[in-house]
């Protein structure tokens, strides 16, 4: 048995493990937590819940009452002090009379960005910043992209064999991965705004691109980036109503089947003037239509053109101890490569873990996508 020391850590903590609970919830706002602490209780607890609602100060400190009087409050990101959809949390806090505010990271939205904890500190009020910052920065890492850069982040999310094939020769590919892995996959469909295939998978797979889980889930947006217009109108994605479907075509797609897509509900955005869409155009409209966060489950040249063009942020590679051979097999990534090993792309913050029969390797890509989409 573990039994944790009574301290700051512990209360933040609390405070990161409710806000990560609201994952996928809260659109292209963060998940935040809050803990208000009183003569060794916990008087109230919060978290963020949906964009346009209470912060989780609000919810904690409507919790905690008149005991906010005097109180510590823990929070896993500086409260805001501007008025967006709901009243500045700074005013809630000092109006509540809290003496001290342990905050875990500060705000990188620019209407933030340290104006909380410095208004809170000319209140009068305590403050102290850092506790386990470094894990709620990563919690919110969707977040804090997206409000510095108004882009997307993209989480690439693939499952290959041993021998790096995503599929048979035959275009079979149900299933590479195992049942744990492709559960795992429905979550992180649950935590990203849009999920982005390729026109190719969509008529090969004919996939809903929704969240199945045991559980009730957010579905994402779904994104399909075809070029031509090739997708019909009687794909199930697009007869399937429970979220947007959003089409990437180019300028010279046949105007009559964007008609007949938009028809059957589907928008159809233009992203330049060439053969293929436009990738870096498209994240820009998309992070225009406030789609924060992007799941790319891609096939093997949009996965290339996306890693190309340094649009990808996390990649996320399940790997099953399987074998299929055959040169016409697709690999994850087809594009058309380096001349030199000391050219090759590598991950950063490399992690490794077994998940079913299955193993995840994730990272980052960020020596490729600093600047990206400008």
């Amino acid at each position: 048995m573990s039994i944790a020391v009574l301290n700051d850590e512990m209360y933040m903590r609390l405070a990161l493990d409710m806000a990560s609970k609201a994952q996928g919830q809260t659109d292209i706002n963060p998940v935040v937590g809050c803990v208000v602490v009183k003569d060794g209780r916990i008087v109230g607890l919060g978290a963020h819940l949906r964009r346009g609602e209470g912060h989780a100060e609000v919810h904690a400190l409507g919790m905690a009452g008149d005991q906010a009087e005097g109180a510590t409050v823990y929070v896993t990101l500086e409260p805001c002090s501007h008025h967006g959809r709901t009243p500045p949390c700074c005013d809630r806090l000092i109006a509540a009379k809290a003496a001290r505010v342990v905050v875990a990271c500060t705000d990188p939205n620019p209407q933030v960005a340290g104006r909380g904890i410095a208004k809170l500190q000319q209140a009068g009020i305590e403050v102290e910043v850092g506790i386990l910052g470094e894990e709620s920065t990563r919690m919110n890492e969707m977040f804090n992209k997206y409000i510095v850069t108004r882009l997307p982040f993209v989480t690439m999310k693939s499952a290959m064999t041993l021998d790096g094939k995503l599929a048979a020769k035959t275009g079979d590919s149900r299933y590479v991965s195992g049942a744990k892995a492709r559960e795992l996959t429905h979550t992180l469909r649950h935590r990203h705004m849009g999920i982005m295939v390729g026109v190719d998978t969509a008529l090969a797979d004919d996939p809903e691109l929704t969240t199945r889980l045991t559980v009730p889930a957010v579905h994402p947006v779904r994104i399909i980036v075809d070029s031509t217009l090739r997708l019909p109108v009687g794909a199930r994605a697009v007869q399937d109503r429970s979220s947007r479907v959003i089409v990437l075509t180019t300028e010279g797609a046949d105007p009559i089947k964007e008609a007949a897509l938009a028809e059957a509900g589907v928008e159809v955005i233009r992203c330049g003037g060439g053969s293929r869409v436009d990738l870096k155009l498209a994240m820009r409209k998309l992070g225009e239509l406030e789609i924060g966060s992007i799941l790319l489950e891609g096939g093997g040249k949009l996965n290339g053109a996306m890693l190309e063009l340094g649009l990808i942020d996390k990649l996320l590679l399940f790997i099953a101890p399987k074998l299929i051979g055959g040169s016409a097999a697709p690999a994850v990534f087809q594009f058309e490569g380096f001349d030199k090993m000391s050219e090759a792309i590598r991950l950063e913050e490399m992690a490794v873990e077994r998940v079913g029969d299955d193993v995840l390797i994730s990272g980052y890509l960020r020596n490729l996508n600093e600047g990206s989409a400008e």
